[in-house]
């Protein structure tokens, strides 16, 4: 999506930035636009290999705050999770602070596969099944990675040392951002406050930090497509939102606007890997809580990105539903 955080660099500036990062030139470049945030190019090498190149935003333009140094977290997801056998790009080289493009970027191998929302129409039944089997596997191999005793988002400084205190900090966060970018909510602020506030306790349910991806939807699972077998996740990308809390969080982008059920596949292959999840009236107190911090989210970004208006109005509209819908449900426990 067109977004005011995307940084446009010209071939030169993509030449340049790749011979530093890899010692080879480019040939041709992309750039995918299925983003949010970060700018994104599929690059072919002068020595024929591809690339995907990611460049966040400039350092002194307005993002969320826990939008801070997200290409960091990234790159520190991909130095834990590789060793843990999730399919994943490989991290090539990673950029801080780069004195040409002053801010941050990195350098992927790119996957040949196709991203699950675009082959979403051609998959039978069957098979989509059988791959949100696969993702709730690979979900219980990436929860394994433990925190360090911290919660939250480390790079933003959003943390706390218990779940519940980093969740108030994140949240309380993301409401300071409605009253920075003037969000227009369809509730005030404290009804939000209090509804999160009068179910926060659930939160003490969790005792133990663990590496939450936070944006497992469609569009950022790649799949391989072999003709007459059967497609398979070829590898998990776009790990900046990633933080360290609870694993039920990592349910919410693949269930988007509805309710996680617990005749899922994505559970079935969670709990077959080792995952433990149960959804008891605690477990559904906290989907609701995540809930409503995603959609929150999706309607305070439109403030910094600046979205083209008739490109956001159905995200807009699901995000107002939803938000809603579990503010109603935590009020009413």
């Amino acid at each position: 999506m067109e977004s005011r955080t995307k940084r446009r660099l010209s071939a030169a500036q993509l030449d340049a930035l790749i011979r530093g990062a890899l010692g080879t030139g480019v040939r041709s470049t992309e750039e995918l636009t299925d983003g949010f945030a970060n700018a994104v190019w599929l690059i072919t090498l002068e020595d024929d290999r591809r690339v995907v190149l990611k460049v966040a935003p400039p350092p002194d333009l307005p993002m969320l705050r826990y939008e801070r140094e997200l290409l960091r977290t990234e790159a520190v997801v991909y130095h834990l999770a590789t060793p843990t056998g999730i399919p994943l790009p490989r991290l090539l080289h990673s950029g801080f602070d780069d004195p040409e493009l002053g801010g941050d970027y990195l350098v992927l191998s790119a996957l040949d596969g196709v991203p699950w929302n675009q082959a979403e129409a051609s998959l039978a039944a069957a098979d989509q099944r059988a791959l949100r089997y696969q993702l709730g596997g690979h979900l219980a191999t990436l929860h394994t990675i433990p925190g360090q005793g911290v919660y939250g988002y480390p790079y933003a400084q959003l943390t706390g040392q218990t779940w519940r205190d980093a969740f108030v900090v994140m949240m309380g966060a993301l409401m300071d951002d409605a009253v920075r970018y003037g969000t227009s909510l369809p509730c005030s602020l404290v009804e939000i406050a209090g509804a999160v506030h009068s179910s926060v306790h659930v939160l003490d349910e969790i005792t133990a930090p663990s590496l939450v991806h936070f944006d497992i939807w469609p569009g950022n699972v790649f799949l391989s497509m072999p003709p007459g077998g059967a497609p398979a996740i070829q590898g998990l990308i776009d790990h900046e939102r990633a933080f360290w809390g609870d694993p039920l969080a990592d349910f919410i982008t693949p269930t988007i606007f509805r309710e996680l059920t617990d005749d899922d596949p994505i559970l079935a292959g969670y709990r077959e890997a080792g995952g433990k999840l149960d959804l008891t009236p605690g477990a559904r107190m906290r989907e609701a809580l995540y809930r409503a911090y995603l959609n929150l989210i999706l309607l305070v970004e439109e403030g910094p990105r600046q979205y083209p208006p008739e490109d956001f109005a159905r995200i807009r509209e699901s995000a107002t539903a939803n938000l809603m819908s579990n503010l109603a449900f935590l009020r009413d426990r």
